[in-house]
C-alpha cells in the first residue's frame, strides 16, 4: 500500500467491467487508487461488476463502496455525488471513465439512434458528474478532476460518433479547468490509445468477427512504441499521476497514453 493518494476520496465512474481476459481501465484506476490511500466510490450501470470491484478492493485493505449509478439520468449523477459525502464527507477526485461505442459507423450509415446513445453516455454523462461534483469541490476549494478521452479524438477514426464524442470530453475538460482554475481546481485528460481491455478485445472480436488472437496481433503492430498494445494499468498510473497532489501546477492538460501512435503525423 502507498500514500500518494492518503486521506483522498475518489469517484471512479465505470470503476466495473466487461467480461474478459484482462482488467479494464475503471477497475485498475479503483484498484490502484485504493492500494494509494484513497477511500473509493465505485459508480457503474452493472452493480454486480462494481460489487466484484469493490470486493477486490477490501480484500486487499482498502476502502471502497459500490453504489449503482445510470450517468445518462442527472438524478443519478446529483445522487452520486450526495452518496460520497454522506459515506467519505468530501469529494477530493472525479474519475470520469464510463464510455461506449457500440453501433458505431461513419456519417451515413450510422443511425441517429446510435449517435445519441453514444453522446449521452461519452458526453452528457461527464457533463452530468461534474455538474454535480464541482459544486462540492468548490467550497471545498480543492478538487481533481481526471476524464478519460481517447486518441480516435485527434487521429483518424471511422467511428464518428465515438471520434466526435470524445473530441467534445477534451473541450469540455480544457472549458472545466480554465472556468476553475482559480477555485482550485483541476481537470484533465487522458487519451488511451490501442490497450489490451475487455471493452476493446472482446468487444471488437466479437463485432469485428474475428478471433482474439489476430485482433491483438493486428494492434500490437499498430503501436510504435516495442511491445505493443498498453494495458489498463498504464491509464491507471496516468490517472494516478493527475490526480496526485504531484500534478498540482497541472490543470488544462490532454495526455495521450499511447505508445507514440498519436504522434505519428505524415
Amino acid at each position: 500500500m502507498g500514500d500518494r493518494l492518503k486521506d483522498k476520496t475518489a469517484i471512479i465512474v465505470g470503476a466495473g467491467q466487461t467480461p474478459g481476459d484482462t482488467i479494464g481501465n475503471g477497475r485498475a484506476m479503483a484498484i490502484l487508487f485504493a492500494r494509494e490511500g484513497a477511500q473509493v466510490l465505485l459508480a457503474d450501470r452493472r452493480l454486480d461488476s462494481a460489487a466484484e470491484t469493490q470486493a477486490m478492493i477490501q480484500a486487499e485493505g482498502g476502502r471502497a463502496l459500490a453504489v449503482q449509478t445510470d450517468i445518462s439520468r442527472a438524478d443519478d449523477c446529483n445522487a452520486l455525488a450526495q452518496a460520497c459525502l454522506k459515506q467519505y464527507g468530501r469529494i477530493d477526485i472525479l474519475v470520469n471513465n464510463a464510455g461506449i461505442g457500440d453501433g458505431d459507423a461513419g456519417p451515413v450509415k450510422l443511425a441517429e439512434e446510435a449517435w445519441d446513445r453514444i453522446f449521452t453516455v461519452n458526453l452528457k454523462g461527464m457533463f452530468l458528474t461534474c455538474k454535480y461534483v464541482l459544486p462540492v469541490m468548490e467550497r471545498q476549494g480543492s478538487g481533481a478532476i481526471v476524464n478519460i478521452s481517447s486518441i480516435a479524438a485527434v487521429c483518424a477514426a471511422r467511428m464518428l460518433a465515438y471520434k466526435t464524442s470524445k473530441a467534445g470530453v477534451n473541450a469540455l475538460t480544457h472549458t472545466i479547468a480554465m472556468q476553475y482554475a482559480k477555485k482550485g481546481i483541476r481537470a484533465n485528460a487522458i487519451m488511451p490509445g490501442l490497450m489490451k481491455t475487455p471493452m476493446a478485445i472482446e468487444g471488437i472480436s466479437e463485432a469485428a468477427g474475428i478471433s482474439k488472437e489476430e485482433l491483438i496481433r493486428k494492434r500490437d503492430s499498430a503501436v510504435p512504441l516495442k511491445g505493443g498494445m498498453g494495458d489498463a494499468w498504464d491509464t491507471a498510473y496516468a490517472a494516478l499521476f493527475l490526480a496526485s497532489d504531484e500534478a498540482r501546477f497541472i490543470t488544462s492538460v490532454i495526455l495521450p497514453v499511447d505508445g507514440g501512435q498519436s504522434a505519428r503525423i505524415g
